[in-house]
């Protein structure tokens, strides 16, 4: 089985020391393991996202040494969520959330208070 490991930030700004050695752990351990390291932005947030910070990310990381097998965008891949959407609709294992963003919210605040 080969090791496929990634990096995702959302390329809303520049990569800081953080992100760096998150990529370089991921990156490490794939070439350790000789596997894959893939670039994949988190760019959904079409408000924030920019190009220009994808470009400065990958620059950055080829800076560090750090060369990506492949890069990938997530806002590309619609399709490919929406068939899985369908086919889990089609098996009759989706089933739909009626609670509000508030009402979760609280269940999530009540669940941390409880440990």
């Amino acid at each position: 089985m080969t090791v496929t490991v990634r990096f995702a930030p959302s390329p809303t700004g520049r990569i800081h020391i953080g992100n760096a050695r998150t990529a370089l752990f991921n990156w490490l351990f794939a070439m350790n393991n000789k596997g894959r390291f893939i670039q994949r932005f988190d760019d959904t947030d079409i408000a924030r996202s920019k190009q220009e910070f994808s470009d400065a990310i990958l620059y950055d990381l080829h800076w560090l040494g750090i060369f990506p097998d492949a890069t990938e965008y997530q806002s590309r891949r619609f399709e490919v969520y929406d068939a899985a959407v369908e086919r889990l609709k089609t098996a009759g294992v989706l089933y739909a959330c009626y609670e509000t963003p508030e009402e979760l919210d609280l269940r999530r605040k009540v669940r941390r208070t409880r440990g």
